[in-house]
């Protein structure tokens, strides 16, 4: 039990079949589906990084159960040093993809990592839950698994709670309890990574979260492995359409597929259980256990590295077609610069700030991040439409590289050259920005920035509650109440 190469990992896809459907197909084998290979590639590449002996003191740690070498995102960080190792784990995981990859598996190794080192919190439901939240963070430690998680229920009527629904079993929730564990009936949405993990986390939704009052069948979290029986992936067009990496850069490469869940009256075994039937558990889990602090942590990291790689295409564009010397053009990319050096600033103080919380965990300061997660929904479609504006109709001509090897290569070689790169040089360029702006897979990592928390509405919400503005008010009345 050690960290895992990336061909373990895709070997464990193949031996684990699960049920994934897709357009008309229903997909047992993930490693074998076209659609999904690249996302594959993409996270198995990661793991070898742990492997590389130039890398492998940057991304592995010994483990504390047994002393082999384990991914460094589980490391409980007890001191600034912790803290700044596992930071540096992740942006070599993030700089793989250029920040393209949303949820690669540092993202919810951080919060198990959180809420194990906050056992004593689960204590509150049943002592037998703080034992399944540490035997589990140890579990995927130790075996180094792939996750998914799934927080939000289907939306069918927002404006009505679970138990309010004309079909009672519409969201997710507990039908039965056995001597083997809980049934789960229902749907929950949406899980990036679904049909490429290991196993699934089922936890409540941070603005949704079942109130006091309500059904208590839907307050629960639990992970159980993605092949268990009846649990179903309902997947959206893959954007990995078999094109080269030439023509399509990202979505080649960086599909990590959303699917809506589907739970047939699954069991979830009892060791698997971390709450059950306890809303104010559900509201509290994340918050108490800082679990969404690492987490936010882990994006923040990820949101420079996506921030960098935004400028550094909108800056190669401008400087390929030789417009970097017009004033609009360097305001645009200035306002890029902005957004980086926003997200970077917040990282930096949120490291800066960072003490132990009460479980020991050294932690970054939670407010800098709260911001940067505010501030990235709005900052990243504004980048991307830069790129776009940048770009104009050069984004669309655009052809395939594969008129390089046909008759009209000369035509492609005289008519699509640039001031200061050749025709292919330009053609890759530009097909790498409209796949970061406007192709499908662009189009969706707007949207999904976009609601990565949440609702940006209540995001801002949470913000305003939670920001001690108190002494700041006080420092005002204490000015105009001042005699000069």
């Amino acid at each position: 039990m050690s960290a895992r190469t990336g061909r373990e990992y895709i070997e464990g896809l193949s031996a684990t079949p699960r049920e994934v459907w897709i357009g008309r197909e229903c997909v047992s084998d993930p490693a074998t589906y076209p659609g999904f290979q690249g996302g594959i590639r993409s996270v198995a590449a990661l793991y070898d990084m742990q492997h590389d002996p130039e890398l492998r003191g940057e991304t592995t740690y010994p483990s504390p159960s047994f002393g082999d070498p384990v991914g460094l995102s589980f490391l409980t960080p007890r001191n600034a040093d912790d803290l700044l190792r596992r930071r540096r784990m992740m942006d070599l995981w993030a700089r793989s993809s250029g920040g393209m990859l949303g949820r690669t598996p540092d993202y919810l190794n951080s919060a198990f990592m959180a809420m194990a080192a906050a056992a004593p919190f689960f204590e509150q439901g049943d002592p037998r839950w703080a034992e399944n939240i540490l035997r589990y963070y140890e579990h995927i430690r130790e075996h180094d698994l792939v996750l998914t998680h799934s927080l939000i229920n289907p939306q069918a009527d927002r404006s009505a709670a679970p138990d309010r629904e004309p079909n009672e079993h519409l969201s997710a929730g507990i039908v039965a309890e056995t001597a083997d564990g809980l049934v789960i009936r229902g749907a929950r949405l949406l899980a990036t990574l679904g049909p490429l993990a290991d196993e699934i986390a089922v936890f409540p939704s941070t603005s949704r979260a079942p109130q006091a009052g309500e059904d208590d069948r839907f307050a629960f979290a639990f992970a159980i492995p993605c092949t268990t029986p009846g649990l179903r992936f309902l997947c959206r067009d893959s954007f990995d359409t078999g094109g080269s990496t030439a023509d399509h850069p990202l979505g080649s490469r960086y599909e990590e597929m959303d699917a809506v869940v589907v739970f047939d009256d699954v069991l979830v075994p009892w060791e698997r259980v971390f709450i059950r039937r306890n809303p104010q558990l559900c509201n509290e889990v994340f918050a108490h256990t800082n679990a969404v602090v690492h987490m936010a942590y882990q994006v923040v990291v990820k949101n420079v590295v996506k921030s960098e790689f935004l400028v550094g295409v909108a800056s190669l564009m401008a400087e390929t077609v030789s417009i970097s010397q017009f004033p609009h053009v360097q305001e645009k990319i200035a306002e890029m610069l902005i957004c980086l050096e926003t997200m970077k600033a917040c990282l930096r103080a949120s490291e800066a700030d960072a003490e132990l919380d009460e479980w020991g965990v050294f932690t970054p300061a939670w407010q800098p991040l709260n911001t940067a997660r505010n501030v990235f929904p709005r900052m990243y479609p504004r980048m991307v439409e830069i790129v776009q504006l940048l770009g104009a109709s050069g984004l669309m001509a655009a052809p395939s590289a594969d008129l390089l090897d046909t008759p009209v290569a000369d035509d492609v070689r005289k008519y699509l050259r640039a001031a200061n790169a050749d025709a292919e040089e330009r053609m890759r360029l530009y097909r790498l920005a409209w796949d970061l702006s406007c192709s499908s897979f662009g189009s969706r990592q707007v949207l999904y920035e976009r609601f990565f928390f949440g609702d940006p509405v209540r995001m801002a919400g949470a913000l305003y509650s939670s920001y001690n503005k108190q002494p700041l008010m006080d420092a005002v009345r204490a000015f105009l109440a001042r005699e000069d």
